[in-house]
């Protein structure tokens, strides 16, 4: 049984990706830190802010990359690489466009679809073979259209959405430390088709 180790959201630094819909996994983080009262701190050899998270039985590394979107793995890499942390105890939490705002599911590998931070955090750790939690924000309908409609504020109704998603998956953060991940998986898709 595999405990997850260490958690990281995905996002673009900077003041102006802050609002943008390719943060979600730096939100989804920052609410864990609020509920938690964790705090993340630059920490330059990581290449981003990191922090302990102690939860009742179990703890975790919390890690929001510096980097751009593009070089998330430099960040997860090093910080992974230092505490020796094997890519089935790694969670990624990400902005998903094939999911509408209000779903977030949970997977173990596959492919990254395009998303430039998997893409980048599977090349470093040389492997697809880590979870993610995907957040949905939904899909602009043109593909020419993607990179324009992420880095774009969501509409407060999609907002809405997207905070009930993140209430729903931080809520499972025990079962994941503890490594049942089997269970999270069940509660969070079951509880989204109930509703």
């Amino acid at each position: 049984m595999n405990t997850i180790q260490l958690i990281v959201g995905l996002g673009n630094p900077g003041p102006q990706y802050e609002a943008t819909r390719h943060n979600a996994g730096f939100w989804w983080i920052d609410q864990l830190c609020d509920e938690h009262g964790a705090r993340l701190s630059q920490e330059a050899k990581f290449f981003g802010h990191a922090g302990r998270l102690k939860s009742v039985n179990a703890e975790a590394w919390l890690l929001k990359p510096a980097t751009f979107m593009n070089r998330s793995g430099q960040s997860v890499a090093a910080l992974a690489n230092f505490y020796k942390i094997q890519p089935e105890a790694i969670l990624v939490v990400h902005d998903e466009l094939d999911l509408p705002p209000g779903t977030a599911k949970l997977k173990k590998g596959g492919g990254n679809g395009g998303h430039n931070g998997l893409k980048d955090i599977s090349a470093q750790l040389g492997t697809q073979d880590y979870w993610r939690l995907r957040l949905g924000i939904g899909h602009p309908g043109d593909r020419n259209a993607v990179v324009n409609y992420v880095l774009h504020t969501p509409s407060k109704d999609e907002m809405q959405l997207i905070e009930e998603s993140m209430d729903a998956s931080t809520a499972l953060l025990p079962m994941l430390l503890e490594g049942q991940m089997e269970a999270a998986m069940l509660k969070l898709h079951t509880k989204q088709k109930q509703d």
